[in-house]
Order: structure tokens, then C-alpha cells, then sequence
């Protein structure tokens, strides 16, 4: 099955993640138009080729698909279902499909409001950071009907490369919840095992060299860890945005009655990086808490100010 030149593909919100994401699929074949918050940024896309739109509306009235990637609950509420929100725009049979981060809940929420209408949606938040979104190797949770994700495969696949189904709509959020769980504590493992490698005396380079390619091995180790070495806090993935998920993660947690004590300490820790104003940075900026914490220096001098 193709759907190239034939599907319009609507894009809403060109982040980090989200302008790769649609350049990928403008790369792909897919006839793309676009609508982002801040103007510059379409620039940017229609610089690659894209088409722009005035509001999420006119992306929805143009488009056979629509894909969201969006900040938070909040964000995806007002883009799907404000007034000129993809609902307003949207003709039944209409796909849309939310990638960003958000409460399960919501999700089924939109899901049930998109359905009054006649549109299908899946919630699809994705993993892989912006190196992922860049490649195309997003790791893609899918929540939602299953011939509904067989109907736009193929361009989950110009965007990503590990494509599961995992339920009912809300099921792809939970997934993503349970993913940002592991993320926050491997996270905190590596700048553990970081400060404990230099305050013992050893190499980091070398340690990261060998652990990562043993049972320790994580994304975090080797994407994030030599990033720590060198110095490099700019955000793949920002201690905003992780705050956020955790945010979502404790909250469900709490509904469910479970207790998560390694969730909650990553949670308080970089809340520690956010007082000190590290909010933009990415997460592995966690290590100015550990240097502290345990008085040692791992960030080369003049880095991460």
C-alpha cells in the first residue's frame, strides 16, 4: 500500500522533534502543509518545501491527515478542540493523529470528541529524541484502532522505525508514561555512575566506552553521556518537557494508587536544575545537581552556563 502524492498530510508544531518529523515525510513523498505557534518556524518548513496554514483549522480543512505534536494537555486541547482547532476544520473520515506527550485520560477524551465528527484519532507519542526525529528511528507507541494505524503505516514509517500498536486509545500515553519512567531513572543512573567514575579517578570516556556495551548499556549512557564529557547541555529533550511527562506519570500514579519512589526522586532532582535555571537544557543537565550533591566537578570548566 502507498499513500504517497495521493494523502494530505497536515503537521502541527515544529519543535525539536517536530520539524524533523515533517520534514521526513515531506522527504517521504507526502505533500505536507504545516502550522506552527511561533511564524518562524514555518519559514524555516517552507524553506524545505512545505505549505503553510493560518491555524490549525485551515491545516484540518486541507489536509486527509493531521498529526499533533504539541507541548502539553493543554496545548493539544486548544489545537484538536478550541475554536480554531483541528475539529473545527476536520471533514469525517478525517484522520488525526496526536504524537505529543499527554495525559491518557485527555486522550481518550479528544478521541471520544473526534469521534462525535466522524474523525478517527490515534494517540502515537514517540521516543528516539531529536536524533531519532532526524533519522527517522522514532520508536512509535500506538494507541487507538488497529486498522486505523494500518491506514497511515506508511507514514509512521518515514518517521519512525519501531511501530507497535499497543491498544485501545489512551494505551499509546500509558506506554509513553512507562517509557519516560525508565528514561528519568536510566537517566539518573548515568549521572550517578558518571560522578561516582571521577571522583574515583577513572577515565569517563573509557567507563562509558565499556559500560556501554554491557547488561548497563542504556540510550542515555551513550546518546547523553558523552555529551556530559564534552561539556554539551543543549537540549535534545528539555528538563521542561521531561518535568512535564514525569508530571503526567506521578499524576496517573496516583490514580492508580502505585507507588514510584525512583520516579518521584528523578522528578525532585531535576526540579533542583530547574531552580538553578537550567529549565531549557536538556535533562542530562541532571549532573550539575550531582556535582553538587557530591562535590565533584565533571563538567568541563565553563560549560553549561
Amino acid at each position: 500500500m502507498t499513500l504517497k502524492n495521493t494523502v494530505r498530510v497536515g503537521f502541527i508544531g515544529l519543535g525539536i522533534m517536530g520539524q524533523s518529523m515533517a520534514r521526513n515525510l515531506h522527504e517521504a513523498g507526502f505533500p505536507v502543509t504545516v502550522w506552527n505557534r511561533t511564524e518562524v518556524k514555518m519559514n524555516l518548513a517552507q524553506e524545505w518545501g512545505a505549505a503553510t496554514a493560518t491555524s490549525p483549522r485551515e491545516v484540518a480543512q486541507v489536509s486527509d491527515v493531521v498529526i499533533t505534536i504539541v507541548g502539553d494537555t493543554p496545548d493539544v486541547e486548544k489545537v484538536v478542540a478550541g475554536e480554531e482547532g483541528v475539529l473545527a476544520g476536520a471533514k469525517p473520515g478525517t484522520i488525526l493523529v496526536d504524537m505529543s506527550t499527554i495525559s491518557p485520560d485527555a486522550t481518550r477524551q479528544l478521541a471520544a470528541k473526534a469521534a462525535a465528527q466522524g474523525v478517527r484519532m490515534l494517540d502515537a507519542p514517540v521516543s528516539g529524541g531529536d536524533v531519532g526525529a532526524r533519522d527517522g528511528t522514532l520508536s512509535i507507541m500506538v494507541g487507538g484502532a488497529e486498522d486505523v494505524l494500518e491506514e497511515v503505516r506508511p507514514l509512521f514509517e518515514a518517521m519512525g522505525k519501531n511501530i507497535v500498536h499497543c491498544g485501545p486509545n489512551g494505551a499509546g500515553q500509558t506506554v509513553k508514561a512507562c517509557n519516560q519512567i525508565m528514561c528519568g531513572l536510566n537517566l539518573l543512573g548515568m549521572v550517578e555512575a558518571l560522578s561516582f567514575a571521577k571522583k574515583a579517578g577513572v577515565d569517563l570516556e573509557k567507563m562509558i566506552q565499556v559500560t556501554t556495551q554491557g547488561a548497563a548499556g542504556s540510550w542515555a549512557l551513550a546518546n547523553l553521556g558523552p555529551r556530559v564529557v564534552k561539556g554539551d547541555l543543549a537540549p535534545g529533550f528539555s528538563v521542561r518537557f521531561q518535568q512535564k511527562d514525569l508530571r503526567i506519570v506521578l499524576q496517573e500514579a496516583e490514580h492508580l494508587e502505585l507507588p514510584l519512589l525512583g520516579t518521584a526522586a528523578v522528578n525532585q532532582l531535576l526540579r533542583s536544575v530547574q531552580a538553578q535555571g537550567g529549565s531549557e537544557d536538556g535533562t542530562h543537565a541532571l549532573i550539575s545537581v550531582m556535582e553538587q550533591l557530591g562535590n565533584v566537578e565533571i563538567l568541563p570548566e565553563g560549560s553549561g552556563e
